[in-house]
């Protein structure tokens, strides 16, 4: 897993939302700031409050001009139902052959409960104005994951 790091170009990706319509990155370059995190499986718990309490945050994010992506390897009819249920008002991508999370370098081997597979690591990039990572966060619990985020911004804008 080669994981990118802040100063790196992002890669220009287009996926499906939850509502299979496409959404490229580039648009956004030049626009706003793009969190993109990754997350392993809509509608489980961790990945549950981690987007419950972005969604919480969606004014204080749209204040420091950043846009959210959540992307995983799961189908956007999954990505619909977990849109509709926890009433998510930020963007589900489908990443379902990994490309994105390849390309970032979040798609690798985990361990859990002894054993071994390949999946998504959980990891968030902030893209910039120039379309560089600018940080990574890596260090964070699902559950603060939203204020970890808001820190970085409030104190880096």
């Amino acid at each position: 897993m080669n994981t990118l790091k802040a100063g790196d170009s992002a890669p220009l990706f287009s996926l499906l939302d939850e509502n299979n319509q496409t959404v490229s990155l580039a648009d956004y370059i030049g626009k706003k700031q793009v969190l993109v995190y990754f997350y392993p499986k809509a509608m489980t718990p961790g990945c549950t409050v981690q987007a419950q309490n972005l969604r919480d945050s969606k004014a204080e994010l749209e204040k420091l001009n950043t846009v959210v992506f959540g992307i995983s390897p799961d189908e956007t009819k999954r990505l619909t139902k977990f849109c509709q249920r926890d009433e998510l008002n930020f963007t589900l991508l489908s990443d379902v052959d990994h490309k994105v999370a390849d390309d970032f370098g979040v798609w690798g081997l985990k361990k859990f409960m002894g054993r071994e597979y390949d999946g998504i690591h959980r990891l968030s990039f902030l893209i910039g104005l120039d379309g560089k990572i600018s940080h990574v966060f890596n260090k964070f619990k699902t559950k603060d994951h939203h204020q970890v985020v808001l820190d970085y911004l409030q104190a880096n804008n």
